[in-house]
């Protein structure tokens, strides 16, 4: 047995939640591998809307058990609330959720850090979550960060305070003003709830799944366009978003990799700075912002909109080697007469159709069109009722980037997916 993983293609809000928690009925067992508390994946049914930032999207799957990997960080207040919010629905969720001792958690000086650096860039910002994310993970590869399995240890209390004192100390560089002990009392008391769980060595707990031949889906945060190596540096998060990133996230080789799910959207939004091709500047930039509720699940800030950008999607599923495609939002594109698809980039004299290394030097997007179709796509439930001039966009973005698209989700409740053969 194998480990399926989905992960986002573009630049994060593709919609990983509602597609993980619709594949959740097929899979035991679901894993978070990566990316913090500034993930918000989006869930929709029964009438009830929630968005997770921690917790793995398979939580309100019934049987399911949900683990979050050695490769994400944990703020434990922001994971307190997201789980007695959960239980506020009569979700078992001790039951259904286990920890890695080895992720990472967010201290209350990492997210002082995160503020005063970015702060300190002024205009230069990159568009941080200012929840400490980025901090921690420096701490992780300086090899001074707190794990989940150090709270168990009798020495916790002293590792705590001298990680404290290193961010006190560094935080004398920065023209940032903080009270240290802001939000201490509160985190204490949420290491105490975190106790509580199951707190196991992950990679051993996967190895015997899938010795069992237990269906797993690793589940990304985030989008590859934002991945540390391979996003559009320096606008990116701190950790790997493509599917290596699952591997190191959680403790299993990459023989082990089976079907790629890779999410995009019909059409690119982006949240805070970096570069972004196919970005709209006009009313119907606007237009797809108020449709699709373009507005970060996280932050609530507006997301930047654009045409869907073939350049950088090809791009992706390479990286990631895809095996299926997953579109989301087709239905927001109801109503538009013409919808259009980037399929090169002109920079200069010269015409690529592949990403590049810079891409914010001025590059200027190839666009072809497309006839829209003027019929309400959230109502259909089945693929021979989707109107041709829709299915000849998708059959296009299919031959282009050469890999199927197998589901296809027009709008935010489980049963507006249809599954192609």
């Amino acid at each position: 047995m194998n480990v399926d993983v989905v992960l986002g293609l573009q630049w994060g809000d593709e919609g990983k939640g509602k597609i993980v928690d619709y594949l959740a009925q097929r899979y035991p067992v679901i894993a978070r591998f990566q990316g913090g508390p500034n993930a918000g994946h989006s869930l929709h049914f029964e009438n009830t809307s929630f968005v997770l930032h921690s917790v793995p999207s398979g939580i309100f799957r019934k049987g399911t058990v949900n683990i979050i990997g050695n490769g994400v960080v944990i703020d434990p207040v922001i994971f307190r609330e997201e789980c007695q919010s959960i239980e506020s629905l009569g979700i078992p969720v001790k039951e259904g959720l286990m920890i890695s001792k080895r992720a990472h958690l967010i201290l209350p000086t990492h997210r002082i850090i995160d503020a005063a650096s970015e702060h300190a860039k002024g205009s230069l910002k990159i568009g941080s979550t200012l929840k400490g994310i980025g901090p921690t993970y420096m701490d992780k590869t300086g090899r001074n960060g707190i794990r989940v399995g150090d709270i168990l240890a009798p020495g916790f209390p002293e590792r705590f305070n001298a990680l404290k004192s290193k961010h006190i100390s560094f935080l004398q560089q920065f023209d940032y003003t903080y009270d240290p002990e802001e939000g201490e009392a509160r985190w204490m008391e949420a290491i105490d709830y975190i106790r509580q769980y199951r707190l196991i060595d992950a990679e051993y707990y996967i190895h015997q799944c899938l010795k069992e031949n237990k269906r797993i889906l690793a589940e990304g945060a985030q989008g590859a366009l934002l991945d540390i190596d391979f996003g559009s540096y320096p606008y990116v998060t701190s950790s790997s978003t493509t599917c290596a990133g699952a591997c190191t996230g959680l403790g299993f080789p990459p023989s082990k990799v089976g079907k790629v799910y890779g999410i995009f959207k019909a059409y690119c939004t982006r949240v805070g700075s970096g570069p972004f091709p196919t970005e709209l500047f006009d009313s119907e930039g606007e237009l797809l912002r108020e449709k699709g509720k373009e507005f970060g699940a996280t932050t609530g800030r507006p997301r930047r909109t654009g045409w869907l950008d073939l350049v950088a999607l090809k791009y992706a599923v390479i990286l990631n080697g895809v095996t299926d495609l997953i579109m989301m939002k087709a239905d927001v594109l109801d109503g538009f007469e013409t919808v259009k698809v980037a399929t090169s980039y002109v920079s200069g004299n010269l015409e690529s159709d592949r990403f590049p290394f810079d891409t914010d030097a001025g590059i200027h997007p190839v666009y072809k069109d497309f006839r829209g179709w003027n019929k309400n796509l959230s109502l259909i439930r089945r693929e021979e009722e989707l109107p041709y001039e829709f299915m000849t966009y998708v059959r296009y973005i299919e031959d282009a980037v050469g890999v199927p698209v197998s589901i296809i989700s027009l709008g935010p409740d489980r049963d507006q997916t249809i599954i192609r053969d």
